[in-house]
């Protein structure tokens, strides 16, 4: 069943259908402000760090689903309604949503009165500019009641949704004119606000939410809205909101445009306030709304953005005879790796934008997909990535991307990250030629006093795996690798504890983690990404160290085939007690996708037909009409000794669920060894454009 349809041309997906079976969302802006837009309204915006600098607040979980959001209400004489349909969900007599390169317009139209709202964040600006157009279609004048709404998160986003004895009581606003200030915490440790406004008179606003909504009521009933009238309440404490009102005729016919912006300022310290040294100071604010205050500049605001966006996806183009891989390849892939940059996997409707920060691992290969569009923030983000690095190749899992330092909550000890750091550093220096970064001075731990070249962390990531080797010469698989619920050696019996973070005291000993699991999969990437830091050794004529690398390679490859060919396919892991996993001889979990084809593009076992075999065995035991699930059979019980991926019902997640990152590995891997129509089935079965009819099996978004 489809609620849409691709229109190439304008390189956007059209939803015809608020009711989509899950809320389908588009990422705004590509350089520091960003929004999450879902085609009813719903998410919410923040500045560089989802947590740190969350502007909006959203709640996750919520029943209804997605509510919270930038909404617009009209009266029309009794008939409430919104453009998006929710949250009010009067049915609409037309509805439209249109999610483009960056920006998101959604149409609603009701009782002859049709509301157009183009969202989007323009180019070098901290805002998010809606444009509403309200046009009377019918044949009789028509005066309503509009109303815009959003609702300020008190900046820390995990704070603001668990802090609430201090919250209640710290919400501060100021109004101007036609702009709401929201300067929660600016007279004291803050050096930023956020401000809401429109290009017109008003005829009231609320900054207070309890006053807008009502105690008891909800987004969809919000007892200013039904009044007809705001109550121009004034926040002190509690829950600051920003909403406008207006009442507004139109002719038959007429069309009247506002413009709204929802902006984020920050100030140096000795120039926060005025010379009263109480009242903020809005020059940069002014400046902001001044930029896009009219129409014609919001039109202007929106060229430049496509005309950004034509050019990034003008880089790369093929043409086949399949229009469904034309739009993937030439549109809606590269769309979802720039958006990949910029939130890595911080940011979504799964992600909440606390618990995480960038990954090390994850921002790595991101690089991979966006190095050809970007590559001087390509070399930016390597140089962020690498600056989390430990001494000894180690790393921190993830980091904040406001301050640009390691979580310590998370920690390190993920066996594969150190690999990724290789490639995204090769696959730089293949498409831009820059040989220079290898001479960056780029610190540890994001302390200069210990910088070392570029060319150092990546010796030290390879000979992190080469120096943590197991009982067969394999990788020890620390906490986990790749897949975060792979924890060998966590054992944990306690509700509650970290399958990533928490490891058994029994390994203390050992210096945290098991000295006998080993992964298999980063013995295979390790044989995959390595050659990569020999070819640049070779390059720089340090062919000594080059030998001595590709000697580690050969090593590490035989030992995989000594005791990681399991016959028809390669072992997962070692476990901490040195049991097989992902053996033919176990009774669940017999054989997993993830070491499969990197063992097949580093030539493993070639000249003994191992490719032939293990993509046999994938295609019998892995793949579905869906995809390749991550491994078969799936866990029915829980097996401590593999920890998290054994929780999950068969079929989800990471027991057995289908994984479209690691289906890529094995699409490139069938490629690699020739078999082109295995490698095409297995991109056909789970590429959006070629599941679109199965949207209602699918759920989520059917273009990216």
């Amino acid at each position: 069943m489809k609620f849409g349809y691709f229109d190439d041309a304008n390189k956007e997906y059209v939803i015809t259908s608020p009711r989509t079976p899950y809320p389908w969302i588009n990422y705004l802006g590509t350089q520091d402000f960003f929004s999450l837009i879902s085609n009813t309204a719903g998410g919410y915006s923040f500045y560089k760090d989802a947590r740190l600098r969350r502007i909006t607040r959203y709640r996750y979980n919520n029943v209804p689903i997605d509510m919270g959001g930038r909404y617009f209400y009209i009266n029309d004489n009794g008939t409430i309604w919104n453009p998006g349909w929710s949250p009010v969900k009067t049915e609409l007599d037309e509805y439209q949503c249109r999610h483009g390169m960056g920006y998101t317009i959604i149409t609603g139209k009701k009782n002859d009165l049709k509301a157009e709202v183009t969202f989007f964040v323009p180019q070098n600006y901290a805002g998010e500019v809606q444009q509403v157009v309200l046009t009377n279609e019918g044949s009789e004048e028509k005066t309503f009641s509009f109303f815009s709404f959003e609702e300020w998160c008190l900046w820390d986003a995990q704070d603001d949704c668990t802090n609430f004895q201090r919250n209640f009581s710290t919400g501060r606003v100021e109004v101007v004119g036609s702009t709401i200030y929201h300067k929660t915490e600016y007279r004291d440790r803050r050096d930023h606000f956020a401000f809401y406004t429109v290009n017109d008179e008003i005829d009231g606003y609320d900054t207070d939410r309890d006053s807008f909504i009502g105690l008891y009521n909800g987004f969809h009933n919000p007892q200013a809205v039904e009044a007809g009238k705001s109550n121009d309440s004034f926040a002190d404490g509690w829950s600051p909101i920003a909403s406008h009102y207006k009442k507004i005729t139109l002719a038959p016919g007429e069309t009247k445009t506002l413009v709204f912006i929802l902006g984020y300022v920050e100030m140096p310290v000795d120039q926060k306030f005025e010379a009263d040294g109480k009242t903020i100071n809005k020059v940069k604010a002014l400046e902001m709304i001044e930029k896009y205050n009219t129409p014609e500049k919001v039109a202007a605001g929106l060229e430049e953005l496509k005309e950004h966006w034509n050019r990034l996806l003008s880089i790369l183009n093929v043409n086949t005879p399949d229009d469904k891989v034309n739009r993937m390849v030439n549109i809606w892939n590269q769309y979802q790796c720039m958006v990949t940059f910029n939130l890595s996997r911080s940011a979504s409707y799964f992600e909440s934008g606390i618990g995480r920060g960038m990954g090390f691992r994850d921002s790595n290969q991101d690089v991979l997909g966006f190095v050809h569009q970007i590559p001087d923030r390509a070399r930016e983000r390597i140089i962020d990535i690498a600056s989390t690095q430990f001494p000894d190749g180690g790393c921190y899992h993830q980091y904040q991307p406001l301050t640009k330092k390691g979580n310590a909550d998370i920690g390190g000890d993920f066996s594969d990250d150190p690999l990724w750091l290789i490639l995204s550093v090769s696959a730089y220096i293949k498409e831009t030629g820059d040989w220079g970064i290898l001479d960056e001075m780029v610190p540890y731990d994001n302390d200069m006093s210990i910088a070392k070249p570029m060319l150092d962390h990546l010796k030290v990531s390879f000979y992190k795996i080469v120096n943590n080797l197991g009982p067969h010469g394999l990788p020890l698989a620390m906490r986990a690798d790749w897949n975060d619920c792979i924890n060998l050696s966590c054992f944990s019996d306690t509700p509650g504890e970290s399958f990533q973070t928490y490891t058994n005291p029994k390994f203390a000993a050992e210096g945290g983690y098991s000295k006998v699991a080993e992964s298999v999969m980063v013995a295979t990437l390790f044989t995959y990404a390595g050659p990569n830091y020999v070819a640049i050794l070779k390059h720089l004529g340090m062919d000594a160290e080059a030998d001595a690398a590709q000697a580690e390679i050969d090593k590490m490859k035989a030992n995989i085939m000594e005791s990681a060919w399991d016959g028809d396919w390669f072992l997962r892991a070692y476990d901490a007690n040195g049991e097989k996993m992902g053996s033919k001889e176990c009774e669940e979990g017999q054989i997993f996708i993830e070491p499969q084809g990197f063992a097949i593009m580093s030539d493993i076992g070639k000249d003994q037909g191992c490719d032939k075999k293990t993509l046999a065995a994938i295609d019998e035991r892995l793949n579905t009409q869906h995809g390749l699930v991550l491994n078969n059979p799936a866990f029915t019980k829980y097996y401590i000794q593999y920890g998290e991926i054994s929780t999950y019902p068969g079929g989800y997640k990471e027991n057995a669920g289908i994984f479209t990152h690691n289906n890529a590995w094995i699409i490139c891997a069938a490629a690699y060894a020739g078999a082109g129509d295995q490698a095409f089935k297995y991109y056909s079965e789970i590429a959006p454009a070629f599941t679109e009819e199965t949207s209602d099996i699918h759920k989520t978004e059917p273009y990216v």
